[in-house]
Order: C-alpha cells, then sequence, then structure tokens
C-alpha cells in the first residue's frame, strides 16, 4: 500500500515539475530548514514542534535556566541573608533537577 501512495505522490510531483507548477515559488532556491526530530517519540513530535514554535521550554531546560540565573546572583550577592536565601532556593531547584534527570535516565 505505502509502495502505490509513494508511487502516484511522485508520479504527480514530475507531472508539476514537467507543467511548471514548482517555479517561482516562495523560498525557491533557498535551503529547507529541516529538524531532526528522530530523538523525540513519534507520539510527541507533534506537540514538542508546537511547543518549540511557541517559545516554550521543556521542563529540564527551564530549570536548568533557572539555576544557571540563582548561580551568577548568588556570585553577585553581598548580603549573607540574601546569600543564605538564594542558596535555599538554588538547592531546592537543583534537587528537583536532579530527580527529573534521574528519572529520566531510568526510562
Amino acid at each position: 500500500m505505502e509502495d502505490i501512495i509513494a508511487r502516484i505522490a511522485e508520479q504527480r510531483i514530475l507531472e508539476g515539475i514537467r507543467k511548471g507548477d514548482f517555479k517561482n515559488l516562495e523560498g525557491e532556491g533557498k535551503p529547507l530548514n529541516l529538524e531532526d526530530l528522530s530523538q523525540i517519540p513519534v507520539e510527541f513530535r507533534a506537540s514538542y514542534t508546537i511547543l518549540k514554535n511557541a517559545g516554550v521550554l521543556p521542563e529540564e531546560m527551564q530549570l536548568h535556566k533557572e539555576i544557571v540565573s540563582l548561580q551568577r546572583m548568588l556570585d553577585c550577592c553581598m548580603k549573607e541573608d540574601e546569600k543564605q536565601s538564594l542558596k535555599t532556593r538554588l538547592s531546592k531547584l537543583l534537587l528537583k533537577y536532579n530527580i527529573m534527570m534521574e528519572r529520566r535516565c531510568r526510562r
């Protein structure tokens, strides 16, 4: 069945090329922006693409971003009470991140 569909598609493409249907299209001659989604399970690819296009980061990436931000704040912090507060927040985020990554490795 797949061979039949592939052959029909190929015939239609060749017919379109012969008729000139693909000339003067927007983006002609420019490289395609193809993403490698092979590492993402098939059932998650559509939702991954939608979230990526919306600028939403995966939870572990968002956590990592927050961890880096807190580490930078901690490096610049002068007041001891603020440092302690930042260390506490950082510790909680690191724990959450490490648990998340450990679960992911077990799958």
